[in-house]
C-alpha cells in the first residue's frame, strides 16, 4: 500500500462524505494526496481488519457513566439490492412493517441525562448465526455487568423481554422496564389468569399483578396522543405513579433516535461490499464515527445532522471560492452564511469597477483562503485523533 491506510483515515472519510461509501470513492477522495492508496488496497484493508464490539467499548469507556440507563433494541440495515452479501438475511423491519433483506444489529445504548453512547452491539446473522437476538442481548448485558455498569433501569421493548431476559436482569441485581404484549397472562386473583389488556384499566393505569412464569411486577397502560396503547412492566414495585412510570419507559425512544442518527450521518447502510469481514469493519467504523459526533454534540450543542451538514456546506463553499475566483474575481462571498451572490447592487458594481484591479484580486484571494482555512479547521476539529471530553 502506497499510503498507510488505517481506521482514522477511514473514519475521516465517513465524516466528510455524504453519498458514496465504496473503496473506489475513498481512493478518489485521496487521489490528490501524495502516495494515495489504490482502490484494491483499501478494499483489502477493510477485509483484513478484525475489529470487535469490545474495541468500541475501549473508546467509550473513559466517558461512560456507570449509572446510565441501558437500552436494548435491534435495527435492520436495508440491503434490498444486495442478495449476495454474506451478512444479509431476511429480517422483520419495524420501519417498513414487513420482512426485508438486510443486516440486523442488536444494540446496547447507555444514556445518562442528555448523553447517548453505544456501549455494545452484535450482528445477528439469522439462521446462519450461533445465537438468536435474545442470546445476543443476554451476552451484552452480562458484559455490561463485568464492565461495572449499575444502571438505574434496563429498558427494552417486548421483542427483548422474554422470561429469560427478565430473570437475567434480576440475577444481575438490576431493575428493568420492559414492553409487554397485550396477550401476556397476568392475574390479580390467585389462579385466575387473564390477558393484560383484559384488566380493568378505567380506574387505575398502574397496578401490581402476578406475571405468569415470573412473579410480581408493576404493569402500566400507556396511551399515546395518536390513540396507540402500549403496556409495560417493571420489577421495581415502587413505580406506582403513572407519570413516573411513563417518564422512565419513554427513555426507550432514545435508541430509536440513535438508530436514525447513525443511519443518516455515517453511511452504515451504504457499504456495497459482499464480504462479511468488510461489512463488519465498515459497521465498526460507523459506530466510531457516531461516537465522535456524539462527543462533539455534548461539547458544543451541535446535533449530529448539523455537524454533517455544516461540513458539507463549507466544503461546497470552498469549491465556489476557488471556481468563482478563477472565473470572476469580483464575485461576492458571504462567509458567515456560506452564500454566494451572483447579482451585484449597482453601487457596489460601480465601486468595484472604479477600484484598482490588484486590490480586488487581493481581497478575493483573502476571502477564498479564509473560507478554505475555515473548512479545513472544521474537518480537523471533527476528526482529531484525541477524543474530546464528554
Amino acid at each position: 500500500m502506497s499510503r498507510t491506510f488505517n481506521l482514522e483515515t477511514y473514519t475521516k472519510f465517513l465524516i466528510g462524505n455524504g453519498n458514496r461509501y465504496s473503496g473506489v470513492e475513498v481512493s478518489k477522495a485521496l487521489s490528490h494526496t501524495n502516495d494515495a492508496p489504490a482502490r484494491d488496497s483499501i478494499s483489502r484493508w477493510l477485509t483484513e481488519q478484525t475489529f470487535k464490539p469490545s474495541d468500541l467499548w475501549k473508546r467509550v469507556e473513559p466517558h461512560a457513566h456507570m449509572k446510565s440507563s441501558l437500552i436494548i433494541d435491534d435495527t435492520v440495515l436495508d440491503k434490498h439490492w444486495s442478495p449476495n452479501n454474506e451478512l444479509v438475511a431476511f429480517h422483520w423491519s419495524g420501519n417498513e412493517r414487513r420482512i426485508i433483506r438486510g443486516i440486523s444489529l442488536v444494540n446496547l445504548l447507555a444514556t445518562h441525562a442528555d448523553e447517548c453512547l453505544p456501549a455494545d452491539y452484535r450482528a445477528y446473522e439469522g439462521k446462519k448465526g450461533k445465537k438468536n437476538k435474545n442470546g445476543h442481548a443476554i451476552s451484552m448485558l452480562e458484559d455490561a455487568k463485568k464492565r461495572g455498569f449499575e444502571p438505574d433501569y434496563c429498558i427494552a421493548d417486548s421483542w427483548h423481554s422474554s422470561l429469560e431476559n427478565m430473570k437475567l436482569v434480576v440475577k444481575l441485581e438490576w431493575k428493568f422496564i420492559f414492553g409487554l404484549k397485550e396477550n401476556r397472562l397476568v392475574n390479580e386473583a390467585q389462579g385466575h389468569y387473564i390477558p393484560v389488556n383484559a384488566l380493568n384499566w378505567t380506574k387505575k393505569q398502574v397496578r401490581k399483578v402476578w406475571l405468569k412464569g415470573f412473579g410480581f411486577v408493576i404493569v402500566a397502560q400507556i396511551v399515546f396522543k395518536n390513540g396507540d396503547i402500549r403496556y409495560v412492566r417493571a420489577n421495581d414495585l415502587t413505580l406506582t405513579e403513572c407519570e413516573t412510570f411513563s417518564h422512565h419507559s419513554k427513555k426507550r425512544w432514545t435508541i430509536e433516535e440513535f438508530h436514525r442518527g447513525i443511519k443518516q450521518t455515517t453511511g452504515i447502510e451504504k457499504r456495497h461490499s459482499t464480504k462479511k469481514r468488510s461489512q463488519l469493519t465498515h459497521i465498526f467504523a460507523c459506530f466510531v464515527v457516531f461516537v465522535k459526533l456524539e462527543f462533539e454534540r455534548l461539547k458544543t450543542g451541535m446535533s449530529w445532522h448539523a455537524q454533517k451538514a455544516q461540513q458539507i456546506r463549507l466544503g461546497i463553499s470552498s469549491v465556489f471560492a476557488w471556481v468563482l475566483y478563477e472565473y470572476d474575481p469580483r464575485s461576492v462571498f458571504d462567509v458567515g452564511s456560506v452564500a454566494v451572490d451572483f447579482v451585484y447592487p449597482p453601487e457596489q458594481k460601480a465601486e468595484e469597477e472604479a477600484a484598482d484591479n490588484d486590490k480586488i484580486r487581493g481581497k478575493r484571494i483573502l476571502q477564498r483562503d479564509s473560507l478554505i482555512e475555515a473548512y479545513h479547521a472544521l474537518v480537523d476539529h471533527l476528526t482529531r485523533e484525541t477524543w474530546p471530553t464528554a
